[in-house]
C-alpha cells in the first residue's frame, strides 16, 4: 500500500492538471486506500437511492442525494445537508455513478469551506462497454473489485 501523501499528492497534482475547484481527484482504488489509512475520512456517495437499491452500495459510506429518482431533481438541500452531516476540516471524498455528479458535490463542498474535498473518478460503476452499454466492467469502484454490497 502507498503513503497517504503519495496518493494525495497524486490526486492533487491530477486537480491541477485538470483545472478542478477542489483538492483533488483520486481514483478508486486510491480512495480505498485512503479509507484505510485516513479511518475518519467520508466517503459520500451522491446517487440517488434508487441506484444503491438496484445498483449496489459502498460500506460505511455516508449518503447524500445529488438528486431525486425519478427525473434526477437537483437536491435543493444537498448543500445545507453537507454542511450538517460531515465536518469540514476532515478528508472528504465523493462519488457518484461515473464521476460526473461527485465533481459537482466536490466543487460545491470546495466552496462551502471543505478544503480537502476530492472527487472519486470513474464512480461505483464506471464506463459503459460499448457492445452492451453495461457498466462495472471497464473501470469504477466495482470493476475494481472493491468492497460493495446489494444489501
Amino acid at each position: 500500500m502507498e503513503t497517504l501523501n503519495k496518493i494525495l499528492l497524486r490526486a492533487k497534482q491530477r486537480a491541477e492538471q485538470l483545472q478542478l475547484p477542489y483538492a483533488g481527484a483520486l481514483t478508486p482504488n486510491e480512495a480505498h486506500q485512503v479509507q484505510q489509512l485516513v479511518p475518519q475520512a467520508t466517503l459520500i456517495d451522491v446517487r440517488s437511492r434508487a441506484e444503491l437499491e438496484l445498483v449496489g452500495r459502498i460500506p460505511q459510506a455516508v449518503h447524500i442525494e445529488w438528486a431525486f429518482y425519478p427525473g434526477m431533481s437537483a437536491n435543493p438541500d444537498f448543500a445545507a445537508q453537507l454542511d450538517t452531516q460531515v465536518d469540514k476540516e476532515l478528508l472528504t471524498m465523493f462519488i457518484c455513478r461515473t464521476g460526473g455528479r461527485s465533481h459537482n458535490a466536490a466543487a460545491v463542498a470546495a466552496k462551502l469551506g471543505f478544503t480537502e474535498a476530492y472527487n472519486v473518478l470513474e464512480g461505483f460503476e464506471g464506463e459503459a462497454t460499448p457492445d452492451s452499454k453495461q457498466r462495472g466492467r471497464i473501470n469504477g469502484w466495482k470493476a475494481a473489485d472493491l468492497p460493495w454490497t446489494n444489501a
